[in-house]
């Protein structure tokens, strides 16, 4: 099987497509929304990596193509945003002063937890771009002395969590304004959680959007501003 795996150039994407698609699958069978297709896709890998012992150097390798997507595909999110153009416009001001403190929001969380469980600087490092794309978020870990691969997981994983809650959330928090739900998803959970902000409404996923790429920025530019008071 591994010798096979080695002479297949493709078979890394061939088994995240049909782990995405069984994950898919199993989401609109059971209709429940703890069945969320990219945690059911990660886990099938997992467990199947793990069980051929194949290392995941090799997967990675394998399954390049498909990370070479993940910028085009945050990109595509503009076009929802470009759609809702005008009401952009005539709320620009408090759309991102609602960024900017999703933003703020999130370093001072990791910051605090970092002081109050006795972080190392690499463990906080990791953490602290926990709620942007993958893209940006795994570069600025490792500018910070973080490690990039743990924090692509725990930003994917921070993504499925919010995806999972945000109904819940802005339900609880009695959060109505349709801006309002898809900044705070878009801000907290990047573009995992802007795909449910999308099955929410055209005005929460193209705000999600928006709030996707200047979160990102301004985590770049802050994140290192909030290193400097780590542990």
């Amino acid at each position: 099987m591994i010798d096979f795996l080695h002479s297949s150039a493709v078979w890394g994407v061939l088994l995240t497509i049909g782990a995405f698609a069984l994950g898919t699958w199993l989401n609109r069978k059971t209709g429940k929304a703890w069945c969320n297709p990219l945690l059911l896709g990660s886990i099938f890998v997992i467990v199947l990596l793990s069980a051929l012992d194949i290392p995941y150097a090799d997967y990675k390798a394998s399954a390049s193509p498909v990370s070479y997507l993940l910028l085009p595909a945050t990109v595509s999110l503009a076009i929802p945003l470009y759609e809702k153009w005008e009401l952009l416009q005539k709320n620009v001001v408090a759309i991102l002063a609602g960024i900017l403190s999703g933003v703020l929001t999130s370093l001072g969380s990791i910051m605090a937890m970092a002081w109050i469980l006795k972080m190392e600087h690499i463990q906080a490092a990791t953490l602290m771009p926990k709620s942007v794309t993958t893209a940006i978020g795994m570069d600025v870990a490792a500018a910070l002395g973080g490690m990039a691969p743990l924090a692509g997981a725990v930003i994917i994983l921070t993504g499925i969590v919010g995806s999972l809650i945000a109904e819940s959330v802005c339900r609880i928090c009695h959060i109505q304004d349709k801006m309002s739900k898809g900044i705070a998803i878009g801000t907290a959970a990047h573009a995992i959680g802007t795909s449910k902000a999308l099955q929410m409404g055209e005005i929460e996923g193209a705000m999600s959007g928006l709030a996707i790429a200047v979160s990102g920025i301004l985590t770049a530019f802050l994140a290192p501003v909030a290193a400097t008071f780590l542990p």
